[in-house]
């Protein structure tokens, strides 16, 4: 058995990544600095505002997309975490999130329209899907450490990754799952396929869209903590912080400030999904 010859897969990998640094390592540099600065824009124009005003304009908006109840508990939430001391470390970590959910968007939801209109390109994404939603998520910290270096950069890219899959799958199904003698009727109508997806396919799978949206919003959440080893700010860096200095009090603090952000996103998307607006309750 030990004269049977090794496989130098790590050192073809290792040879290719130099070379992509070595050839694109401007265009990289690119991209970090534009994520870089949107999420540092996030931070500062946030942080501009009074931590009580805009704890409650995220209530206003969980009020618009949700319920009363939801509402309050927004800026019961949002408040408690600011008398806790964490509101800035709990912007840095929203900024996150919301940056890497909307990349993730950007890109996923066309991809998920392109699977459910085209069946070669479906066969092709959902093997990549799978290879993604299998892989642990510490590896996806590696192409993004090797390309971006360490800091707020590659937990971007890492979570952008690790949270696109269910946006692309459940596009595709929402958009599978429009009733079949609706589609024939748009065509007797002499709708053109862009007509009859941008006025009946997408808004009858909007629910279906947005559940992707909000389960986006969670992996995303659950990658601050992995992503602050590779130096990326936030309540994710507490927690870790608190992990390595056997510190369980601030750590079930910045654990409970997390949850609370949780909680808040996934009750505003869910409600927003399912069209449940503020008369609900």
């Amino acid at each position: 058995m030990n004269n049977i010859p090794r496989l130098p897969f790590a050192d073809w990998i290792d040879e290719g990544v130099d070379w992509l640094v070595d050839k694109f390592g401007t265009v990289f540099d690119g991209i970090s600095e534009f994520l870089k600065g949107i999420v540092e824009g996030l931070v500062t124009g946030m942080d501009f505002v009074p931590s009580i005003l805009l704890a409650i304009i995220f209530a206003a908006i969980a009020y618009l997309l949700s319920t009363r109840g939801i509402a309050l508990f927004t800026l019961i939430g949002l408040l408690f975490i600011d008398y806790l001391g964490y509101w800035y470390p709990m912007l840095q970590m929203l900024a996150l999130v919301l940056a890497s959910v909307a990349i993730a968007l950007i890109i996923g939801i066309p991809l998920g329209i392109l699977g459910s209109q085209s069946p070669t390109a479906k066969r092709i994404i959902n093997p990549i899907l799978d290879l993604m939603q299998t892989m642990p998520a510490f590896v996806y910290l590696l192409p993004a450490i090797f390309f971006f270096n360490i800091g707020v950069v590659p937990g971007v890219v890492a979570s952008v990754i690790f949270s696109m899959p269910p946006t692309i799958r459940l596009t595709m199904l929402g958009i599978e799952q429009v009733p079949e003698d609706l589609i024939e009727a748009t065509e007797a109508f002499g709708s053109k396929t862009s007509q009859r997806l941008l006025k009946v396919q997408i808004p009858l799978a909007k629910s279906t869209i947005m559940a992707g949206v909000n389960q986006s919003i969670m992996l995303s959440l659950s990658m601050v903590v992995i992503a602050s080893m590779v130096g990326a700010p936030g309540l994710g860096e507490e927690v870790y912080r608190s992990v390595t200095q056997l510190k369980t009090g601030k750590g079930f603090e910045t654990g409970l400030s997390i949850v609370i952000v949780a909680i808040i996103l996934d009750r505003i998307t869910q409600y927003a999904g399912t069209r449940k607006r503020k008369t609900a309750k």
